[in-house]
């Protein structure tokens, strides 16, 4: 069974094919902004157009957009192909993606920008399997977490915020979908921000 795996949680764009445990094609492009545009061109650069028969997107948490976007175009795709959809959470993607090194470590922990001055944060074992839950922190409070091994995209300033502790600067990569643990997956995906929206809903007059 062939997957289409679809992350665009960060700064990254970043989809695989993935068929039989080996990747058969992939992407991935630090962007920045602009994953709307990106997005779909990317999975059609991949072979067959990216035609798989599941799909799985990362649900972040990370930028609105960004998880917006790729859950969207997942579901998209699943109903254009008539195929099944799954989502899994990014920060354990990004875990994945560190699988050796938190395996050796004993643990570790993933630090993510998550807007507004505040990381996300969530502790894994040597499993992967998820210590517990995400939270969204400022980075003084985040930095009271006691991990040696830090990965994610906010690991080296989390590291030299706190004075100690290894750092691998990680983004989630979706070829890192053959390192999920078991029960990662979603059945029905849908957006996890993390933290309350920007905008507010006005109060009646």
């Amino acid at each position: 069974m062939r997957h289409l795996v679809i992350d665009s949680a960060s700064e990254a764009c970043s989809v695989a094919l993935i068929e039989a445990g080996t990747v058969v094609d992939h992407r991935h492009e630090v962007i920045g902004r602009g994953h709307a545009e990106r997005l779909v061109p990317l999975i059609a650069e991949l072979a067959d157009g990216g035609r798989a028969d599941i799909i799985a997107a990362g649900c972040g948490p990370g930028s609105f957009a960004g998880v917006r976007i790729g859950v969207a175009a997942a579901r998209a795709l699943a109903l254009g192909w008539q195929v099944p959809v799954c989502g899994f959470s990014t920060l354990t993607l990004v875990a994945a993606s560190a699988a050796d090194a938190i395996a050796a470590a004993g643990g570790g922990l993933v630090v993510m920008e998550g807007g507004h001055g505040q990381w996300f944060v969530q502790p894994f074992a040597a499993d992967l399997s998820p210590r517990a839950a995400f939270r969204s922190l400022l980075p003084d409070e985040a930095v009271l977490l006691a991990d040696e091994l830090v990965v994610g995209n906010r690991a080296e300033p989390f590291v030299a915020r706190r004075g100690s502790g290894c750092a691998l600067a990680i983004l989630p990569d979706a070829r890192a979908f053959l390192r999920l643990p078991p029960g990662a997956l979603i059945d029905q995906p849908s957006p996890i921000y993390g933290r309350a929206p920007d905008a507010k809903p006005m109060a009646p007059a």
